[in-house]
């Protein structure tokens, strides 16, 4: 039987508790005294792919999966690429993504706010908190035109 070593051992910890990314696990196993990546390290990742361990596209699609409910596209996309996930896997999570954009943001914006803005800065306000979780400029005017259109 094959014994793991150490490092390996450190890897499975980690993705046992979640899906990681390349990069992710390359920092979290890289030693802090030596910002280079050693051989081992590369040479661990690259067994953890080939035994299915490690793959970016269920990272991608868990990351997308979890933070859909709370964040917006550009938000998510933009998580994905700081985790090091290939744009083509970004490409193909996209799409899903935009499909439910804006009943996302409708909920997430009737948890918050629940009434249409009276002022204009009240409006700011909202389209700020909407920018911030990372929805478009225009997906936010149709939640709230549409969310004015509820409240007539």
């Amino acid at each position: 039987m094959d014994a793991r070593s150490p490092l390996e051992i450190r890897a499975l910890r980690f993705l046992a508790q979640r899906e990681h990314s390349r990069r992710e696990l390359e920092r979290k196993l890289s030693s802090p005294e030596n910002t280079r990546l050693s051989a081992e390290v590369i040479d661990t990742l690259d067994k953890l792919e080939q035994q299915g361990f490690l793959s970016e596209k269920r990272a991608a699609e868990q990351i997308a999966r979890t933070r859909r409910t709370r964040f917006g596209s550009q938000r998510i996309v933009h998580e994905l690429k700081t985790k090091g996930i290939d744009d083509h896997l970004i490409g193909d999570i996209l799409p899903v993504l935009k499909e439910t954009e804006l009943e996302t943001a409708l909920n997430i914006w009737r948890k918050k706010f629940a009434q249409p803005p009276a002022t204009r800065e009240e409006r700011a306000k909202q389209i700020r908190f909407m920018m911030n979780r990372g929805f478009s400029m225009e997906t936010i005017q149709h939640v709230l035109s549409q969310a004015a259109e509820e409240n007539k």
